[in-house]
């Protein structure tokens, strides 16, 4: 079986309820509501829903474990992902924390994520926490930018015959298709590259610097 693969079916275990605590609401991903519970979880899934997941499972699973007081409880971690398969990515569960608090509480957490790791192995997947280094990264500052252009109103046809020349030659930097389809106005060629990235039809390395010399390549369904 492949290892990105899951002969288990896991839905969300848990409903996630608006608290006045912290920010709560959802992420719209391949046309799925997925929800959060604070801003770092947002972040999270816009972070990662736009690089290769081919599917997030909020609260996935309850994980049974012993704490350091002897007592049983039940942990639900955030996350579980699955990646698209040429990604070469195993599935992994996924536990969005800020850092000042699992340093200050790792010791008390420690049994369930020990728990956690064991129940992510025993299916060759991973475990991870992720904390504001791991989510708000120069990515999510690219993926923040691109945003704006989502909704941009940009012509179908143009759109069209840019993925069309992506399509014959497999990839090519950004200043090519500006000059190409854009001669007269390189900053509406800008606005249609962003608008095309923003709504996952073309893809580039979203961790490095989006400029002119910038390759990109289309997707597909």
């Amino acid at each position: 079986m492949d290892r990105n693969s899951c002969e288990e079916v896991f839905k969300q275990t848990r409903p996630i309820k608006p608290t006045w605590r912290s920010l709560s609401g959802m992420v719209v991903f391949r046309g799925e509501a997925i929800p959060f519970e604070s801003k770092l979880e947002r972040d999270f899934l816009r972070r990662w829903t736009f690089s290769g997941v081919e599917n997030v499972v909020a609260q996935p699973v309850k994980i049974p474990f012993t704490a350091r007081n002897g007592r049983g409880y039940t942990y639900v971690p955030d996350y579980l992902l699955r990646f698209e398969s040429e990604s070469g990515h195993r599935p992994i569960l996924v536990e969005v924390k800020p850092e000042e608090d699992w340093r200050e509480r790792w010791r008390e957490w420690l049994p369930k994520w020990k728990a956690a790791w064991r129940f992510a192995r025993d299916r060759g997947w991973g475990f991870h926490i992720f904390d504001e280094s791991r989510i708000r990264d120069f990515a999510l500052e690219n993926i923040t930018y691109l945003e704006r252009f989502a909704q941009m109103d940009a012509a179908p046809e143009v759109c069209s015959a840019i993925l069309a020349t992506l399509h014959e030659m497999e990839h090519a930097p950004i200043h090519y298709l500006k000059t190409r389809f854009f001669g007269h106005d390189p900053m509406l060629g800008h606005s249609y590259v962003c608008h095309l990235l923003a709504t996952r039809r073309i893809d580039c390395d979203i961790t490095a610097p989006i400029d002119d010399f910038t390759t990109i390549w289309r997707m597909y369904e």
